[in-house]
């Protein structure tokens, strides 16, 4: 066999479908069991939990509060229309939603004028600004809230001062602070990050084409920039929704939202199928939220 021959059974091998077929299948066996410890450890502490959970809201509860699985029924679940349930969770889809909409006419300009205007040293510090209340818990912020609204607090004082509010301390006020301190840094990093990576040639072009400065903003820029909105609002409205230490702490007993009623259900009244299923009807809730993002351009961020 001469040299050209062996060359032209190599490059025919190459192009065999047969054998591109089983190289494609060794790559994804070999992606497979490189992934295979973390496919375990969401299967263990993901999945798992989640079936434990829809188990549960499917069985009923003894005198004593022990939870029974035994004749399975959807009584639990039909108590999530109760009018008491009903109050909280629009309560809490209020309060996430007008949390999600505040950080975002907050963190829009903010994100913008870091990503436009900034120098890089100013845009450094600013960035690293928005990551400073990540480095300390969560729980010792909000309790540093508790302080200031509390009777002794400054804004309590600043308030009293000026006549314009009193005591804000367990109000539905605190509470809405709590959660916009909490979770207005999660909004900022994803517009930055669509707003920086954005090719600004295409605004230049724009006002080449006589568009005036707000439609080069409505017509480019926003389209351009909702990848980040998008991200931004998902990561701000699902925990917001689900929030149990800030209304916990600053809202007390008169503003409970769906993250206390879930704790209440599992520790005091003890009503595990209830819990339960409430805890299964927020993760359907997020879920279909995540979905949305990723249906309506969130998979380019």
């Amino acid at each position: 066999m001469t040299l050209l021959d062996e060359k032209e059974q190599v490059v025919e091998e190459a192009v065999n479908p047969r054998l591109e077929r089983k190289a494609r299948k060794q790559e994804s066996w070999r992606g497979f069991f490189h992934a295979a410890p973390a496919y375990v450890y969401l299967i263990l502490f993901f999945v798992l939990p989640l079936l434990i959970i829809f188990v549960f809201s499917f069985g009923s509860r003894s005198n004593t509060g022990k939870p029974l699985l035994e004749n399975w029924n959807f009584d639990s679940w039909g108590r999530l229309v109760d009018p008491l349930v009903r109050t909280i969770a629009i309560r809490s889809l209020w309060m996430a939603l007008l949390n999600t909409a505040v950080c975002l006419m907050i963190a829009y300009p903010f994100a913008y004028w870091i990503a436009t205007r900034a120098k890089q040293r100013t845009r450094t510090l600013l960035l690293i600004a928005v990551l400073i209340p990540f480095w300390s818990n969560f729980l010792v912020r909000t309790y540093a809230w508790r302080m200031l609204l509390g009777s002794d607090g400054y804004i309590t004082q600043l308030g009293e001062a000026t006549g314009l509010w009193g005591r804000m301390l367990f109000t539905q006020p605190a509470v809405f602070i709590g959660l916009l301190y909490g979770y207005l840094p999660f909004m900022v990093l994803p517009l930055y990050a669509a707003l920086e990576r954005m090719d600004w040639g295409l605004i230049e072009a724009g006002r080449d084409l006589y568009a005036s400065g707000s439609k080069a903003f409505r017509k480019i820029t926003l389209p351009l920039s909702k990848p980040g909105i998008i991200a931004g609002s998902i990561l701000v409205f699902i925990p917001s929704l689900g929030a149990y230490v800030t209304p916990d702490i600053l809202g007390g007993a008169k503003t409970n939202l769906l993250g206390n009623l879930l704790v209440t259900q599992f520790q005091a009244a003890r009503n595990w199928p209830f819990g339960s299923a409430l805890s299964g009807a927020i993760l359907i809730v997020m879920l279909v939220a995540t979905m949305i993002y990723f249906r309506t351009g969130g998979r380019t961020i």
